[in-house]
């Protein structure tokens, strides 16, 4: 597995400098362009989450070594924007969608055959993009303990710059527009969250896959389930 790392100035989030980072197989496991799934990180993260924290490589590795399809992952730092355009003026899934995507593009991935995949905070993000349909090669989406509510009331303080803006990215209202996307979404059973995420997933169109299994809010929960993430991400990726 090679892993790289490096950095840009994007014109969606002035004056700070987003970070970036990605797993690719090895060619002689992989001699093909390939597809890719970028990973939202949640709050208080950053693009470092997927190879530090999550150790995505190496369970991506293992997801080959088992005949899993091959395909790579990369991240990109999105701040604690929620992942939406923000009254600040910031605007990370435009940065995400016009300027990651096309330099993934350029480092030879296929955007024909592009995954979402998030935590918490990313995982809404992943959620919300998906929904909006501004991936045109968008092929799935899997969200881990997506931080999702179904009224402004409900959600975490910050998450929105208020009620119009709650509106705009309600996520729950878009679930009309996830029928055509392949879909996972897990949520450990001790969160907090979990009753919600029950809520949006009983509302979601057509199969979906992923569950409620044993744990938290929390890397450990994370990293349990994430091999069989990447085993749904490779199998709706090729």
């Amino acid at each position: 597995m090679l892993t790289r790392a490096g950095e840009f100035v994007s014109r969606f989030r002035p004056a700070v400098t987003t970070r970036w980072s990605l797993a690719v197989p090895l060619p002689e496991q992989a001699n093909q362009v390939l597809p890719v799934a970028v990973f939202l990180h949640g709050l208080g993260g950053s693009s470092e989450v997927l190879l530090r924290d999550l150790v995505a490589d190496q369970a991506l590795q293992r997801h080959l070594d088992d005949g899993g399809q091959p395909y790579g992952i990369a991240a990109v730092d999105g701040g604690d924007s929620w992942w939406h355009a923000r009254a600040d003026g910031s605007d990370t899934q435009s940065m995400l969608v016009l300027e990651f995507l096309p330099f993934l593009a350029e480092q030879g991935f296929d955007l024909g055959r592009v995954g979402l995949f998030g935590t918490s905070m990313g995982g809404f993000g992943a959620l919300l993009l998906a929904s909006r349909g501004r991936v045109s090669g968008l092929r799935a989406v899997a969200a881990m303990s997506p931080a999702v509510w179904s009224s402004y009331e409900a959600g975490m303080q910050g998450a929105f710059d208020g009620p119009a803006d709650f509106a705009a990215n309600d996520v729950f209202a878009l679930r009309p527009r996830l029928a055509a996307i392949s879909k996972r979404i897990d949520c450990g059973s001790e969160d907090e969250l979990a009753p919600t995420v029950r809520q949006y997933r009983s509302g979601l169109p057509g199969r979906v896959e992923g569950g409620f299994q044993p744990g938290g809010h929390d890397g450990l929960y994370w990293r349990s389930i994430l091999p069989d993430v990447l085993d749904f991400l490779g199998r709706h990726l090729n």
